[in-house]
C-alpha cells in the first residue's frame, strides 16, 4: 500500500460514521452500478475522503451541511498546496460525481456540486513515434537473442524462455495495430479473438464493449503465440487469459508497460509507453486518411473531443515538416 493510500484510509477512518458510510456506498455505486475500474473507484474515493475531511475541519458534522462554499474552499486549498491543473480538474469532477450521487440518494437536499467550476485541464499534445519507429518497436522481439552460455537441459524451461519473446511480439503488435489501452490488452481472453474476421472484442471503460480490427502482422504474431508460446506458459491459474506472464498468470499491465519501455530503449527509440503506441496508432490512422469518427470508435472514446487532439498532433507534425523542408518557411 502506498503512502497516499495509507493516508486516505486513515482520513476515512477518522470521518464521522455517517460520512464513512456515505463514502462506502458511493464506492459501491461506482463499482457495481457504474462499472468503474478498481483504479477509478480508488481515485474518486480518495478525492471524496479528502473533501469530507476538509468539510469536517470546517465544522460540517452531517453530509446535508455540505455546500458549495465548502467545495470551493477545498479546491482552493488544493491549489495553494501546489496541485496541478489536471489534478484540480479531476478532483472537481470527483466532487461533482459524489454530490450528484448523494442528492439522488437523498443524502443532500441539493446537488451542490452542479455549480462547481474547475480549471480546464491543460492538454499537452501526446508524443508519437514515426511509422518507421513504430515498426522497429513492434518487430524488436522478432530479432534473435544471443545464445545462452550454457543451454538449459530442461526442455520445459527452455520452451517457457522462448515463449516470452513471442508474447512480447504479440503484445506490441496488438497495441500498435488496434490502439487499445494496456488494461484492455491485458484483459483479453482467447475467445475475444475472431481470427476469421481479424477482430478482437474489447471491454473498455465502464464495461463498454467494442470490436477492433487488426492486420496481417498481428495475426501472424497471434498464430505464433497461440501455437508455440502460450502452451509453454499456460498453467492452472491461466484461465482463458490471452496474454500470460512468465509464471502462467494473466499478464499484469505493470509488466506490460515495462516490456514496451525495455524494447523501445533497446531499439534506441524515444521513451515509449503503451499509451504512446496508442497515440501513435491514432495519429497514423488519421494521417492515412481515416475518418475521425471511425478512429473514435476504434479507440473507445465516449466523446469526439478526446479524439480530436490527434488532429492537432497531425497538424503539428505537418508544420514541423514544413519548417524543416520548405526553403521559405
Amino acid at each position: 500500500m502506498s503512502r497516499t493510500d495509507r493516508g486516505s484510509r486513515a482520513m476515512h477512518q477518522a470521518l464521522p460514521a455517517p460520512l464513512r458510510d456515505a463514502v462506502d456506498d458511493f464506492a459501491e455505486h461506482l463499482s457495481r452500478v457504474r462499472n468503474r475500474s478498481a483504479h477509478t473507484v480508488r481515485a474518486y474515493v480518495t478525492d471524496v475522503v479528502s473533501l469530507l475531511d476538509h468539510a469536517v475541519r470546517m465544522g460540517c458534522v452531517e453530509l446535508a451541511e455540505l455546500d458549495l462554499s465548502v467545495l470551493r474552499s477545498w479546491l482552493a486549498r488544493q491549489r495553494t498546496t501546489g496541485a496541478a491543473r489536471t489534478s484540480l480538474a479531476r478532483r472537481a469532477a470527483s466532487a461533482r460525481a459524489f454530490s450528484a450521487w448523494a442528492h439522488r440518494a437523498g443524502l443532500l437536499p441539493f446537488d451542490v456540486g452542479a455549480a462547481l467550476a474547475s480549471p480546464r485541464a491543460h492538454r499537452e499534445l501526446p508524443t508519437v513515434l514515426r511509422a518507421d519507429q513504430a515498426a522497429a518497436l513492434v518487430e524488436a522481439p522478432a530479432r534473435p537473442a544471443p545464445p545462452a552460455a550454457e543451454p538449459s537441459s530442461d526442455s520445459a524451461e527452455t520452451a517457457a524462455v522462448e515463449a516470452v519473446p513471442l508474447r512480447d511480439r504479440v503484445l506490441l503488435e496488438l497495441l500498435y495495430a488496434t490502439g487499445v489501452r494496456i488494461s484492455e490488452a491485458c484483459g483479453l481472453d482467447v475467445g475475444d479473438v475472431d481470427h476469421g474476421r481479424r477482430v478482437i472484442r474489447v471491454f473498455g471503460k465502464g464495461g463498454r464493449e467494442r470490436s477492433v480490427p487488426y492486420g496481417v502482422p498481428a495475426q501472424r504474431a497471434l498464430d505464433d503465440w497461440l501455437r508455440r508460446g502460450r502452451p509453454a506458459l499456460v498453467g492452472g491459474h491461466s484461465g482463458d487469459a490471452l496474454l500470460l506472464g512468465a509464471r502462467g498468470g494473466r499478464l499484469n499491465p505493470t509488466t506490460a508497460r515495462q516490456v514496451v519501455g525495455a524494447y523501445a530503449e533497446a531499439a534506441g527509440l524515444p521513451r515509449t509507453s503503451p499509451h504512446g503506441l496508442r497515440h501513435s496508432a491514432a495519429t497514423h490512422l488519421l494521417e492515412g486518411g481515416a475518418d475521425l469518427r471511425a478512429v473514435q470508435e476504434l479507440l473507445g472514446h465516449s466523446s469526439l473531443a478526446s479524439t480530436q487532439i490527434y488532429t492537432h498532433v497531425s497538424v503539428e507534425r505537418l508544420r514541423a515538416a514544413y519548417r524543416q523542408a520548405h526553403p521559405r518557411a
